[in-house]
């Protein structure tokens, strides 16, 4: 043991007196040996301290790449979902110009209200409905079911569903009947009066008449009839689909519209003419009565109507000036004479 120290020692002792030396050899010897040790050395330290850099940066970049795809698939989930309303909406646009436009809003399906039923939706509610009153729902141009707001709720009932109820007619005869919703694809329509004739193959309208749907609008087919105590009963095949409730037509108001509000007192004069003021009240005036701004109806119903008084039997006095009629001048002034005429010869014998 005490050898190896005086033989450590020693080299020990060799290695300063030879570095204490200026040998050049040595040096460069020396160098050689230690350089490639610091360098290798120093490239592993490096390393690391790249790679612990590299592990954070790329951790960081993680994390933001993966909040910018979370907002750009939410963005995409968004538009997608619009780029989806606009085709839905489009594809049912030529078929609103067969409707009238004025008292009709357009409602997308939502969600359904059940999981397990697919006959009553949840929709998106336009504005001005009353609480608690029936709307009709038309998909395309035909008859898709009512619907309901209730707890500021637009709720959907579609025409398999029990809770869809509207008046119709049936047949050539257009015998009345209520239509109510039983299951896929399918209503009855009970009701019917025993003397209308109904067979199968004959086409539904709805009526009209029941302040949910406008007339004329198709529901269905009659597939089979019944006779029951004191009615008819008719199932029928409807034409809406059912199983994809996309956008719809809301009637706001099914009730007629061009003879509603109508009040021959709120008229005006296209062109007035100036009328005495003693004969204002017998003057007919033709007048145009706007309804919602739109159409315009043309009436020759009088503003006012009194009864004829003693006191404005006159003849009228003509509006215009009548001027008295001037005699024609002669251009000749001769006048002709007169042809005398010859005393007849007195005969003496």
């Amino acid at each position: 043991m005490k050898t190896r120290l005086v033989i450590i020692v020693i080299l020990l002792l060799v290695l300063t007196v030879l570095l204490t030396r200026n040998d050049e050899r040595i040096s460069d010897t020396l160098l050689g040996i230690i350089n490639p040790i610091k360098q290798n050395y120093k490239n592993i330290t490096q390393d690391i301290e790249d790679k612990s850099h590299s592990y954070i940066f790329q951790k960081e970049s993680i994390e933001k790449l993966s909040r910018e795809n979370r907002i750009l698939r939410k963005r995409l989930l968004e538009q997608t979902h619009y780029i989806k309303q606009v085709k839905n909406i489009y594809d049912v646009l030529p078929k609103l110009s067969r409707l009238p436009v004025h008292n009709i809003s357009i409602s997308e399906t939502i969600s359904y209200v059940k999981l397990n039923s697919f006959s009553q939706i949840i929709l998106t509610k336009p504005k001005a409905l009353i609480e608690d009153k029936l709307y009709g729902l038309i998909q395309g141009t035909v008859v898709a079911g009512t619907a309901k707001v209730h707890n500021n709720q637009l709720y959907g009932y579609l025409t398999s569903d029990n809770k869809c109820r509207f008046s119709v007619f049936l047949g050539k005869e257009k015998a009345p009947g209520i239509a109510m919703g039983l299951e896929k694809n399918k209503m009855i329509i009970k009701f019917i009066p025993k003397w209308h004739k109904i067979q199968t193959g004959d086409k539904v309208i709805t009526s009209g008449l029941d302040d949910i749907f406008f007339a004329d609008i198709p529901v269905g087919i009659v597939t089979k009839v019944e006779v029951q105590s004191s009615y008819k009963v008719a199932h029928i095949k409807t034409y809406s689909d059912i199983f994809h409730p996309k956008t719809f037509f809301l009637i706001n108001d099914a009730k007629a519209t061009l003879a509603q509000d109508f009040d021959s007192n709120a008229t005006r004069l296209d062109a007035p003419c100036p009328v005495p003021q003693n004969q204002e009240h017998n003057q007919s005036k033709i007048s145009v009565v706007e309804h919602n701004q739109t159409l315009p109806v043309i009436s020759s119903i009088p503003s006012r109507i009194d009864q004829t008084q003693e006191e404005i039997i006159e003849p009228e006095t003509p509006l215009e000036k009548v001027e008295p009629l001037k005699p024609k001048k002669v251009k000749n002034n001769k006048i002709p004479k007169k042809i005398k005429p010859k005393p007849s010869s007195l005969d003496l014998f």
